[in-house]
């Protein structure tokens, strides 16, 4: 049943501390960087004037977070943190082993571009450096997805047949620094829907003592890694059982793969983030020209969402993906899966790269690539690109 809920002006940092006040972990790790520091900035008021009781641990690095919140996750402690941009490049040496040691860590990020040359602003070169690492990874489109996905993470990582750690993206500055209505959910609401934490496992249960981070020999570490594998393609049903869930208390409801105009589209958007929202705006505008255009939200990045992805885009005929990152001498991370997921069907693909290091597009952008979806597709496309700041770079470095 839908219960009541309060609407409140909040930036998307905001609505991810609300949601981690809620939840009130037992242990939080800290260590500030641009721009998901408001999140932890927001949350360690909460907890000294009382509202959690979490214990904040101030640590030296983003490796030593980590470090922390793995110990605590696997000692028995709900365990959540946040971070971005260099601050997951450092930690990722840990990030690899929460995946595998099997540890249901939270983690905030605001998604921002990686160095070099040092940027601050948005875009998903920090998610997609971890995108192999064994979590799982959710991406928000607002704020209201930063506080939903915030409070599904804790139940979707202690799922039982999941027990991995998942990571909220939030793009930086865009969502997290964004202020807008966000509905909140009652604290009592919030309790009863994450329960108490539980692990099978525990390293302090010295009555049924186990063995943490053991060296594997290669009898033994193929059948590991094999081990994380079956827990993600497990994913997609634990997240699916939970969103339902989560519709009946709180009245909204969301996909792994979110169609928007899709029914009768001939072209097609696929979108992961905040561009998702500004592309809805774009399909309702051309939509009432006549144009039959749609989009594919992804929410869910890790696993990838293959087999509803085909789905929703089997009568489409053309697709273009956006990528906010770049896989240097590659093509750019979104497109390969979603190529991938596509080999053998007659949808044809087109890639676009945009919006690197907080570079904004627009609907006239938007506009364009379905406008280019009519035209023949060829090699991957640069949204927003001053050429002849790269052709004058070029020829002061000539190769």
């Amino acid at each position: 049943m839908l219960k009541s809920a309060s609407l409140v002006l909040l930036t998307g940092a905001e609505a991810a501390a609300e949601a981690v006040r809620q939840i009130n972990p037992d242990v939080f790790p800290v260590y500030p960087i641009t721009p998901q520091t408001p999140i932890i900035q927001n949350f360690a008021q909460f907890v000294a004037d009382g509202a959690a009781s979490t214990e904040i641990i101030n640590v030296e690095s983003e490796h030593s977070a980590m470090s922390a919140a793995v110990a605590a996750a696997l000692a028995g402690a709900r365990t959540m943190t946040a971070t971005s941009s260099q601050g997951l490049a450092l930690m990722v040496e840990i990030v690899y082993l929460a995946a595998s040691l099997r540890a249901p860590v939270v983690m905030a990020v605001g998604n921002r571009a990686l160095s070099g040359p040092i940027n601050i602003h948005a875009d998903h070169s920090d998610a997609m450096l971890a995108r192999d690492t064994g979590w799982v990874q959710l991406f928000a489109e607002n704020a209201q997805e930063a506080y939903d996905l915030m409070l599904l993470a804790p139940r979707l990582g202690e799922y039982p047949e999941v027990r991995l750690p998942v990571m909220v993206g939030m793009d930086g500055f865009t969502i997290t620094h964004s202020a807008e209505p966000v509905s909140l959910l009652d604290d009592a609401e919030v309790r009863g829907w994450v329960g108490e934490y539980q692990l099978p496992y525990s390293l302090l249960d010295t009555q049924n003592p186990i063995t943490v981070g053991p060296f594997a020999m290669p009898d033994s570490y193929f059948e590991l890694r094999y081990a994380i594998e079956q827990a993600l393609e497990r994913v997609p049903a634990a997240l699916d059982d939970l969103t339902q869930q989560y519709a009946r208390l709180s009245g909204r409801a969301y996909q792994l793969v979110e169609g928007y105009g899709l029914e009768d589209a001939d072209r097609a958007i696929v979108a992961i983030g905040s561009t998702a929202g500004t592309t809805k705006d774009v399909v309702d505008a051309l939509r009432q020209r006549g144009e039959k255009v749609g989009l594919l939200e992804l929410r869910l990045f890790r696993p990838f969402p293959a087999k509803a992805l085909r789905e929703a885009l089997a009568k489409v005929s053309k697709v273009a993906v956006l990528d906010r990152a770049m896989s240097l001498g590659a093509s750019p991370p979104l497109f390969a899966e979603v190529s991938a997921a596509l080999y053998g069907s007659p949808v044809q693909l087109q890639s676009y790269v945009y919006g690197l290091g907080g570079r904004e597009i627009y609907t006239q952008d938007l506009e364009q690539v379905f406008a280019e979806l009519q035209e023949p597709l060829g090699p991957s496309r640069f949204i927003g690109l001053k050429t002849q700041e790269v052709d004058h770079a070029r020829s002061e470095n000539p190769s």
